[in-house]
């Protein structure tokens, strides 16, 4: 069985390039695969491991500045949800490209997932979904209003478009696990909204916490390893991913003509060149070699 832990902390590193060789180092020493992310503003990432690997790879990143009060969350798998293991050093640990954007300094008022379903559904609250457009079409809250960005920093110019829209209304936020809303929270405080709120833990303490019959989730939540999708009780969902764009699909996706393993599905078939699939068809072709070899390719999981 396989720990997966999912983590972020806003703290200010002063040396984050030296933070990350000893994080790096330290995964190793405990056979951490996954992805963390270090900047000046702190860390984030998924990362998983053997029960002991994962305690003591979270006892070392306890220790770094400022991180003493690090929470992750954690769910389990029969399979390896990572190939690899990859410590980046970053500018921001999660991109929103505003400068003036801290959460540190502050951020919307913490709403428990108990709590949740009665601030949503109350008139004057205005629920947003601060995911992509990919990850908002499997899954979302009842009611929820969906920005269509592709990126995290499509969000501010999204917000200035729509802003009056939402005048003397209360706002509530959510995402995946809850960094999202830490800088989208701040960036509205910024903005003059003064009553902002957003869901402690994000969507994933929430699935984990609520059960099904009292939940106003309504679908999967795509999540960044290779269980690609997870619905209540964090239990895996149905989905796949397509390896040539990083989208989610249902098993009837992979039956309609434009899929191909590896190369296109029928939401990126217009989107790349014919010399983009055959490079996909080639990567494919080593995936599947590298499997019946029984070994993983560049960490890929195959179709």
């Amino acid at each position: 069985m396989y720990v997966i832990a999912a983590l972020y902390h806003f703290t200010r590193f002063q040396n984050p390039a030296q933070l990350r060789a000893q994080v790096l180092v330290a995964c190793q020493d405990h056979q951490i695969t996954g992805t963390l992310l270090i900047a000046p503003e702190g860390i984030n990432g998924t990362i998983s491991g053997s029960r002991q690997g994962i305690d003591g790879i979270l006892s070392v990143l306890r220790d770094l500045p400022g991180c003493a009060d690090l929470e992750w969350k954690e769910s389990q798998s029969d399979e390896p949800p990572f190939g690899r293991l990859k410590v980046r050093l970053k500018r921001e640990i999660v991109t929103m490209k505003q400068p003036d954007v801290d959460p540190i300094a502050a951020v919307g008022r913490y709403v428990e997932p108990e709590d949740w379903n009665d601030l949503i559904q109350s008139d004057d609250v205005v629920v947003i979904d601060t995911r992509n457009d990919y990850e908002v079409a499997i899954g979302t809250f009842d009611g929820a209003i969906d920005p269509e960005t592709k990126s995290f920093g499509e969000f501010p110019d999204w917000w200035q478009q729509n802003k009056d829209r939402f005048h003397n209304k209360r706002i509530a936020m959510f995402c995946t696990g809850g960094i999202r809303c830490e800088k989208s929270t701040n960036y509205l405080i910024g903005q003059g909204v003064d009553e902002v709120y957003h869901l402690k833990g994000g969507i994933l303490k929430y699935l984990e916490t609520i059960p099904h019959d009292e939940s106003t989730w309504k679908g999967d939540c795509f999540v960044f390893d290779n269980r690609v999708s997870v619905g209540h009780g964090l239990k895996i969902g149905p989905h796949r991913l397509c390896h040539a764009c990083r989208r989610p699909l249902l098993p009837e996706d992979l039956r309609k003509p434009e899929f191909e393993a590896g190369v296109s599905c029928h939401q990126c078939i217009n989107e790349t060149s014919d010399a983009d699939k055959a490079r996909f068809r080639e990567r494919q072709k080593q995936i599947t070699l590298a499997k019946a070899r029984g070994e993983r390719h560049l960490g890929i999981a195959p179709n």
